[in-house]
């Protein structure tokens, strides 16, 4: 189920759209985020940590691969993952052990469409962002499982 686009014209505007979901954001939740270089997938990690009031700065983990993200307000801790130096490899990614990290954390993860969904059943969200010639960022949300009603539910489906 793919919902309809939102256009988000400056990153204040993906930063608030981030900082909504983060805000519905539980433990054991995964989120997707996926897009090409320059979609915004980081500035939207920003405001889901900040949604969920997670400590620490948030920045890719490009070159670590992961960085958790003590809890804060919320409760919960926030694992924000860059799979793009993976390369689909599967081993490099249970190497990361998120499996475990899901049951008390939320875990975002860039670049991990076709390979971090079998961390979970089947519920999960895929945050799928584009980047327009005017800079102009779109986002579309695809809820798998229980995901489709609490997208259903939430504000932030535009």
């Amino acid at each position: 189920m793919t919902q309809e686009s939102v256009e988000l014209p400056t990153p204040d505007d993906a930063m608030a759209f981030g900082r909504a979901l983060g805000k519905v954001l539980r433990a054991g939740d995964l989120v997707l985020l996926a897009g090409p270089l320059g979609a915004g997938k980081t500035t939207m990690t920003r405001g889901i940590a900040d949604g969920m009031g997670v400590e620490g700065r948030v920045s890719s983990p490009t070159f670590v691969l992961a960085r958790v993200h003590p809890a804060g307000e919320s409760g919960v801790p926030l694992v924000h993952v860059d799979a793009y130096r993976l390369g689909g490899d599967l081993a490099q990614l249970d190497d990361l052990d998120l499996d475990t990290e899901l049951e008390r954390a939320a875990v975002v993860v860039e670049w991990g469409e076709g390979m971090a969904e079998r961390l979970v059943d089947d519920d999960y969200l895929v945050v799928r962002l584009d980047r327009r010639a005017d800079d102009v960022r779109v986002v579309r949300l695809e809820p798998h499982g229980e995901w489709r009603a609490r997208v259903a539910a939430a504000s932030f489906a535009g």
